[in-house]
């Protein structure tokens, strides 16, 4: 079997983190999203795989080359302008060969199971496409259902006016037709050519169209940057746990954790699973690394530090005596000594972040900083609940931080210039 796995999108929702590297390559539970869909579509039976790109495409194509590495074979289409699900799927017609195949997004994160409950579900010749229950549909496309038939696709219903509670998952398993409507598929108001439309075209034309039911948890969409902290949780929760590097004596691992080759797990400190210790990461002594936290390779974690519920992406460096709570912290960044990510707000409100412009309500009661790549905080700096760190910023000792820091500037307090009592 075959699959068309959309990894184009920009991720404008997701910075700073995309400033730097596509959305689908955005680490969770010590791997790339894409990987995860990809491992998901090989555990389906999909044996190749085309994989539609624009944004970065050179970290997904360095990553994961002709798909050896994860035992299926890779092919890659660069989608020029980025136009579209519909337009993006279309690139996959000659792939397909004329046969049914899967479709999915690659910024989703599935459980093991989710993937491969479509394709048993479906019939060849028509539609297949998965759905999930949600708490606030009107935040994605629903799906209006008659027995298992779909009725009905509403994109973004306002809130009271859904058709049900049921999302659409961005898992299709699509017949050859398909194409034929794609074709015949216009602009939407975004002036973008969506698989949504198509999809409805087929509907009202008579083809039959499926759904398949996935369970509440099965499914995220990966769109906002605490969703990185969900699906990171989910990853985490079916993680084979192993130790293959060095744990010394005095040192603690208390549930399910993976501790990557070449990793130090220095005496003190303590580890409670579910968590994950990339290869050649340094950690302690005498810190504390808690639950649903993912610590990539080449990480340093100092002495009397805790790490709780975030990802440590690669190559960063947490000194002593620092806190990092419900965050994500991009690649080679450097906290100094004494660094708070404070994450909950005094009167314990749902924390706000800034997306685009806008003030989004997380619904998350703790939230701490998204720090992008290369970021640097020196001694003593707090930062805020929901902050947002742009790459390559420093921000100079001693400072608390309320606002977002736009990526490459230098944040620093005024000096303060002391004169003795009757010097001039």
């Amino acid at each position: 079997m075959r699959a068309v796995v959309l990894a184009a999108g920009r991720g404008v929702r997701l910075k700073p983190l995309t400033l730097t590297r596509p959305k689908q390559m955005l680490p969770v539970g010590g791997a790339p999203l894409l990987e995860w869909m990809l491992r998901r579509l090989g555990e389906a039976g999909v044996d190749e795989a085309l994989v539609v790109t624009h944004h970065m495409e050179e970290g997904i194509r360095g990553r994961f080359g002709d798909g050896s590495g994860l035992g299926l074979g890779l092919r890659y289409a660069r989608q020029e302008r980025v136009l579209g699900t519909a337009d993006a799927f279309r690139m996959g017609e000659a792939f397909a060969g004329g046969e049914d195949f899967i479709g999915v997004y690659g910024d989703l994160y599935v459980s093991p199971g989710a993937v491969e409950a479509v394709a048993g579900a479906h019939r060849e010749g028509e539609t297949t496409m998965a759905v999930v229950p949600v708490e606030a549909p009107s935040r994605f496309g629903v799906v209006e259902l008659e027995g298992d038939m779909v009725r009905g696709i509403v994109e973004k219903p306002a809130p009271g006016a859904e058709p049900s509670h049921l999302a659409n998952a961005g898992i299709y398993l699509f017949p050859p037709v398909v194409f034929r409507w794609i074709g015949a598929t216009g602009p939407s108001k975004r002036r973008e050519y969506e698989i949504t439309d198509s999809l409805r075209m087929m509907i009202d034309a008579g083809e039959p169209v499926r759904a398949v039911e996935l369970p509440p948890g099965a499914w995220l969409d990966v769109g906002l940057p605490w969703n990185l902290l969900d699906a990171n949780e989910m990853a985490l929760a079916s993680m084979e746990p192993s130790v293959e590097g060095d744990v010394e004596e005095g040192a603690r691992i208390v549930g399910p954790v993976r501790v990557g080759g070449g990793a130090r797990i220095r005496s003190g400190a303590y580890i409670e699973g579910p968590a994950f210790i990339g290869e050649g990461s340094d950690i302690g002594p005498n810190c504390y690394i808690r639950p649903a936290t993912s610590i990539g390779e080449g990480v340093r974690v100092g002495n009397a530090c805790e790490v709780k519920n975030s990802i440590v992406m690669d190559g960063a460096h947490i000194a002593h005596l620092s806190y990092v709570g419900d965050s994500v912290i991009g690649e080679g960044c450097n906290l100094g000594a004494g660094t708070i990510t404070a994450n909950i707000r005094f009167d314990r409100r749902p924390i706000g972040v800034d997306i685009e412009g806008r003030r989004v309500d997380t619904g998350r009661r703790k939230l701490g900083t998204i720090m992008g790549d290369g970021a640097q905080t020196g001694i003593g700096v707090s930062l805020m609940p929901g902050v947002k760190v742009g790459p390559g910023a420093w921000i100079g000792p001693g400072l608390t931080v309320h606002d977002d820091v736009p990526e490459g500037i230098f944040l620093s307090a005024p000096r303060v210039e002391l004169k003795r009592e009757g010097a001039r």
